[in-house]
């Protein structure tokens, strides 16, 4: 494929070694996965550490109550694996119980909205069967900055002041952690968390009475936490709390502690597709990845190498790609578990050939998703006059294309290391504002379960112990069938949005990581929110201020609703990638936390 654009400006170098490289959205995690790394650790080793600080440094992007879905290359496995730790709805997640609450939404907020937490499983379960290290190994760093504190970063401090005024009326328990002596803390502030710093240390310290067995300790870790005095104390919680959520009133949650310890992570093939030289693998549609392949499904069918990636021919076209193959979401995604998925037909070529079609030269502002005999349901819009209640702050996980959103987002990273072992995980959910801080382990619960619907029928509908299909999404990439690019991004709806617009830059205008990264970038906000209020703005194309005036003046003209942002204002990219015995990666600029090291 051709190159066009070999010289874009770019922010910073692209990395480059034969060690090993850590790319993540924010520079301790980077460095403390660096550390993994030169500690003896491999790439998994490293991805548990890196995930455990960003719980405690990105507190606003994700925490222990939350999920995380991740993609891993195992070189003595030889096969790309995907582990999916996304929990499931409570076993009393019905329906019918959110019906006689008055709810026709799950609630953005709180406690109705929580999901089994996935992370800390599917961390133990890494760490013990791809990883080499000890469980003090990967912890340390995560418990000293808890413990210690860390520099507070712009985002944290700007969230934690648009949800002050709900902590200080509705939920006193964050306002303990999160308003030292009252206040909102400033940007750079030496922020701490003793409570989960004690929470993670009381776990360590009870994994290490199993004897010096590294999988006994790790497999004692896993019983404190969904057997133990964790799960007991989420239980209690949400038995006990009227909790006020973004419907205007006081819930209690359906979480048990009997479903924390029925729920394991599990290892999963991942869903791929051919596209040119590269093997692109994604999650299974109980997540959205899947509209990423059906986006470069539709568009091999359009010769975009002789496209400029920043010009409107080209925005166009993935644009109108990715509103095609987000109506299928809609249509046609849910936990395969619960639903049966058409995906071979989704990502067939007599499929999309006719889909293709749809994709023309002015922007469609209707919902289009396809037809498959005996699949699919009728795509469910939330009410225009839902209600938006003053306290819902902390609703939703997007940060969209307006950096300083201060909904809940996601954090990402992507490793590999001299062996050629490949991580890419979007570890999300339990954000500072997603619900109140449990007081006996200092964080709180993830809102997950936002995203079914209360209907019956439907894909995505609510039913206990399914799925949620989540948003997060990372990836991973094979070349001529060796791994070759581990990607993604927080984002919510976005990332498979800015995940696509990386990997065309990189393989149509042969732009480098970095360069790929930093290029101007842009998304639609054209179908329903996977959020709530799960509104849609059809037709809406926002555009960083750096795309070309031109560019912008001529997608208006084919009938997009332009909306232009900051210049550095979408996504929080990162990548790593393996050539040979060289090492690759770059971080996204924007929100100047994220970084990539390596050597």
């Amino acid at each position: 494929m051709s190159v066009i654009n070999p010289n874009p400006f770019t922010t910073r170098p692209e990395i480059e070694g034969t060690f090993g490289v850590v790319a993540s959205t924010h520079w301790i995690a980077t460095a403390v996965g660096m550390a993994a790394l030169e500690s003896g650790g491999n790439a998994f080793d490293a991805a548990v550490a890196t995930a455990f600080t960003l719980q405690v440094v990105e507190p606003h992007l994700n925490g222990p109550g939350g999920d995380v879905p991740v993609i891993v290359y195992d070189v003595r496995r030889g096969k790309p694996e995907v582990i999916c730790g996304q929990g499931p709805a409570p076993g009393g997640a019905t329906i019918a119980h959110y019906r006689r609450q008055g709810l026709d939404l799950v609630p953005g907020t709180g406690l109705l909205a929580a999901c089994v937490p996935g992370t800390f499983e599917t961390w133990m379960l890494i760490l013990r069967d791809y990883g080499t290290l000890s469980l003090r190994e990967v912890l340390t760093p995560a418990l000293g900055y808890a413990q210690r504190g860390h520099p507070l970063v712009e985002r944290a401090s700007a969230t934690i002041a648009t949800v002050a005024e709900l902590f200080r009326r509705h939920w006193p328990t964050s306002a303990a952690v999160y308003l030292p002596g009252g206040n909102v803390p400033a940007p750079g502030t030496l922020f701490s968390n003793p409570t989960l710093a004690a929470t993670y240390a009381r776990i360590l310290k009870e994994a290490e009475s199993a004897g010096g067995d590294r999988v006994a300790q790790i497999e004692r870790a896993r019983k404190s936490w969904s057997h133990g005095f964790v799960a007991e104390a989420i239980d209690r919680f949400c038995r006990t709390q009227d909790v006020f959520d973004t419907s205007g009133e006081r819930h209690r949650g359906v979480l048990t502690g009997g479903d924390m310890a029925r729920w394991t992570p599990r290892v999963e093939a991942p869903l791929t597709f051919d596209y040119g030289r590269y093997t692109v693998c994604k999650t299974g549609p109980w997540g959205q990845g899947p509209v990423m392949l059906q986006q470069l499904a539709l568009l091999q069918g359009f010769d975009l190498d002789r496209l400029d990636p920043s010009g409107p021919d080209f925005i166009h076209l993935q644009v109108e790609c990715a509103k095609l193959a987000y109506a299928d979401r809609e249509a046609f995604y849910g936990d395969p578990d619960f639903v049966e998925v058409p995906t071979a037909t989704l990502l067939s070529e007599a499929y999309n050939a006719e889909r293709r079609k749809l994709a023309g030269a002015a922007a469609s502002l209707e919902l289009r998703p396809g037809s498959i005999k005996g699949f699919g349901a009728a795509i469910r819009l939330a009410h225009k006059d839902s209600p938006q209640v003053a306290d819902a702050a902390g609703a939703g996980e997007p940060t969209v294309g307006r950096l300083g959103g201060t909904r809940g987002d996601t954090v990402h990273f992507d490793i590999v290391d001299e062996a050629g072992n490949m991580v890419s995980a979007t570890p999300s959910g339990g954000w500072l504002q997603s619900s109140p801080v449990i007081p006996e382990l200092g964080f709180p619960l993830g809102t997950r379960a936002q995203m079914f619907w209360l209907e019956e029928g439907l894909p995505a509908s609510l039913a206990p112990n399914k799925r949620p299909r989540t948003t997060l999404s990372p990836t991973l990439a094979l070349r001529d069938g060796e791994p070759y690019l581990a990607w993604g991004t927080p984002g919510g709806d976005q990332q498979d949005q800015w995940i696509t617009q990386l990997f065309l830059r990189h393989v149509h205008a042969g732009l480098n990581l970095q360069e790929a990264i930093d290029a101007p970038a842009w998304h639609s906000e054209h179908f329903p929110s996977s959020f709530w209020p799960r509104a849609a703005r059809p037709g809406v194309l926002v555009v960083e201020g750096r795309v070309p005036r031109a560019t912008v003046a001529e997608l208006t003209r084919r009938d997009h609703i332009v909306e232009v942002g900051p210049d550095w204002s979408e996504g929080r990219l990162t990548a790593a990638a393996r050539d040979g015995v060289r090492r690759r990666a770059a971080a996204n600029p924007r929100g100047m936390q994220g970084y990539a090291a390596g050597r």
